[in-house]
């Protein structure tokens, strides 16, 4: 062996042996999360028939109509195909850094007929050369191979960050069937809410009406004066005109749910068209909060992402290290005839060790060092601050749930006291002891009371909607594997 290659050599065998990578190797960073939360106790306690698990939460709310729906929205909603779509581009850049640590090979032949001109330089030195033929043929045909060694990492660490990549695309693909889900069931929820104060708005119009029939019949005996019918008719106007503004949100949420299935807008009114009751929300099965808040898929994607910026950081630092590739080439060569080609005296063959080393390109690398550290640094602020958003999430949807299901129940023994006030006066008012001012302040009462509670009852059901996503319910995390699944990425060795 010449003895300028000696030392490159010995470099090569040990970088060969060692298998070393630069940097440490990535640790998860903990987090602080409380086992327990304010209102963990109050929807512990709360008062339910039925208790569900996470993994398909909507079925709890006994509601075929609701579960049909969030059903058909895992199958066709279109921000999960996009969400597909990005994993399989993930999946394609990790098969990608794959082939970048093994080794590539090429074919190439080419045959060439050409025809010297005797004007050139050339032309005319050959042209005075006895035997000279201007015309030529020449045949080639090569099979080369190159492998750019790994001696210190660099190409690792890029496939670590790859496969963080890819893991991180799949919780954010899981994350959007999360967010569908609730979304559906939360549409779905405010049109059942919608549907109800309509149905009370028009029963209260009704109501008003026969009033104002009783009142005009009054005014046309000279019992009552027309002011009292004035005073029917503008209230009844008034709830009447609360009508359309319901029917017009009511409209809209049909589309969006719509919409969330893939479908043009109109396509399920029919169904959703007869009026059924607001959803009651089932109770969570005993569970560790805690451990559901880590199993989100958006903090799932925070940590990936922070694994992959751990990753670019050593892809980085290679670059201060020498890059040694392996080269062949082994092919045949004639410019005499075809017929010659892979014969003993056509036959070539190279061989190539390779050295690349950014040796004074060194102000380059620390800069992309530097880049890469506050890449990494922002990835585990955006890690952090997702996990504080998580616990907020769960906070405030706890919160509204137990709140909502208390304002639901006041506002049901408020109802039942207007209800009867509102008998009262009516008969009091046919009896001449009161006023109709009475009276219609009785209705508006109950009007009122009724109004706020399906408005409670609606926002209690979305709030145990928002608890379940808040808590990361809607896919079953330990059976989540498959052939390409999330926690097999998650379990591999760029997890170290």
């Amino acid at each position: 062996m010449p003895t300028d290659l000696r030392p490159l050599t010995l470099l090569l065998s040990v970088g060969l042996m060692t298998g070393c990578a630069v940097g440490p190797d990535y640790r998860t960073p903990e987090l602080d999360i409380s086992s327990r939360f304010l209102g963990q106790e109050g929807v512990a306690h709360r008062d339910v028939q039925r208790k569900v698990d996470l993994d398909a939460w909507w079925a709890g709310f006994d509601d075929p109509l609701l579960t049909r729906f969030v059903s058909l929205a895992l199958e066709q909603n279109l921000d999960m195909a996009q969400a597909a779509a990005r994993v399989a581009q993930a999946r394609a850049s990790l098969r990608l850094a794959d082939a970048a640590l093994l080794p590539s090979a090429n074919v190439s032949a080419n045959a060439a007929r050409t025809h010297q001109s005797v004007e050139t330089p050339l032309g005319q030195l050959l042209n005075a050369t006895p035997g000279f033929d201007r015309n030529g043929s020449y045949y080639e045909a090569n099979l080369g191979a190159s492998w750019e060694i790994d001696v210190f990492g660099g190409l690792r660490r890029g496939r670590e960050a790859a496969r963080a990549e890819y893991a991180a695309s799949e919780a954010g693909a899981i994350a959007t069937r999360l967010a569908v889900a609730a979304q559906t069931a939360d549409v779905y929820v405010t049109i059942r809410g919608l549907q109800a104060r309509i149905t009370i708005a028009r029963q209260q119009a009704e109501t008003r009406r026969e009033l104002l029939s009783t009142v005009k019949l009054q005014f046309e005996k000279g019992i009552a004066a027309e002011l009292q019918m004035r005073q029917v008719e503008g209230s009844l106007a008034q709830v009447e005109a609360q009508i359309p503004v319901l029917e017009s949100g009511l409209d809209a949420a049909m589309n969006a749910l719509d919409v969330l299935l893939a479908v043009q807008p109109g396509t399920y009114r029919a169904e959703l068209g007869p009026e059924a009751s607001i959803p009651v929300a089932p109770g969570l099965a005993e569970t560790e909060t805690a451990e559901m808040i880590r199993r989100r898929p958006d903090l799932i994607v925070a940590e990936r992402r922070l694994a992959a910026a751990s990753a670019r950081i050593d892809v980085a630092i290679s670059e201060y290290y020498p890059k040694f590739s392996l080269g062949a080439l082994v092919g045949s060569a004639t410019a005499i005839a075809a017929g010659n080609l892979f014969t003993s005296g056509a036959n070539l063959a190279q061989g190539i060790l390779g050295l690349r080393w950014r040796l004074f390109d060194f102000g380059r690398i620390d800069a992309q060092v530097a880049a890469a550290r506050g890449q990494e640094a922002e990835a585990l602020a955006a890690y952090r601050l997702a996990a504080l958003r998580a616990t907020e999430d769960v906070e405030n949807a706890f919160s509204a749930l137990i709140k909502r299901e208390a304002q639901v129940g006041i506002l049901t023994r408020g109802e039942s006291a207007f209800a009867r006030a509102r008998e009262n006066s009516v008969a009091a008012y046919k009896g001449g002891v009161v006023s109709l001012i009475e009276v219609l302040d009785a209705d508006a009462n109950l009007l009122q009371v009724r109004d706020a509670k399906a408005q409670a009852q609606t926002e209690a059901a979305r709030a145990a909607v928002a608890s379940f996503r808040a808590l990361g319910g809607g896919w079953d995390a330990p059976n989540a594997s498959g052939s390409n699944g999330l926690y097999s990425n998650l379990s591999s060795s760029d997890r170290r």
